[in-house]
């Protein structure tokens, strides 16, 4: 649901969805399942013993590798709905900031200890800082 107000924004706006926006959108599913799945490796346990269908019950023992992959392709698509809407090396710069903070969100899940895994859902509210900051600055 919350992916859905970057369509609803642009329709409001421009009465029209461009293809940035809908890249914007992916970029924003991809990553609230990434981040979602962090969130639920915390009370993985739990989940199974209550019969939840949580996405880390349902990655497994791949959940890392899934989380990893899912980042990829969440920067990689916030780097083609950059391009697209000709925004600056501010922004790109941030992008490479998220990249680091992402690969510490990695270090931090590595042993799937709970308390770590939270620490590495909450980092997600750097990444979206970066982020808004990277697009604030191109814009100067």
């Amino acid at each position: 649901a919350f992916s859905w107000g970057i369509l609803m924004a642009f329709t409001a706006q421009a009465e029209t969805i461009p293809r940035p926006a809908l890249l914007l959108f992916v970029a924003n599913v991809i990553w609230a399942i990434a981040y979602d799945t962090q969130y639920a490796m915390v009370d993985r346990e739990f989940d199974i013993e209550i019969g939840v269908k949580s996405t880390a019950v349902l990655f497994g023992d791949m959940d890392k590798y899934f989380i990893a992959v899912l980042q990829v392709m969440f920067v990689v698509s916030m780097w083609l709905a950059g391009r697209q809407f000709e925004l600056g090396s501010a922004y790109y710069l941030s992008l490479l900031s998220v990249c680091v903070l992402l690969a510490y969100q990695q270090y931090l899940i590595k042993d799937r200890l709970p308390d770590l895994c939270l620490k590495a859902f909450l980092n997600n509210n750097w990444v979206g800082a970066v982020i808004f900051m990277g697009v604030v600055l191109s814009h100067l």
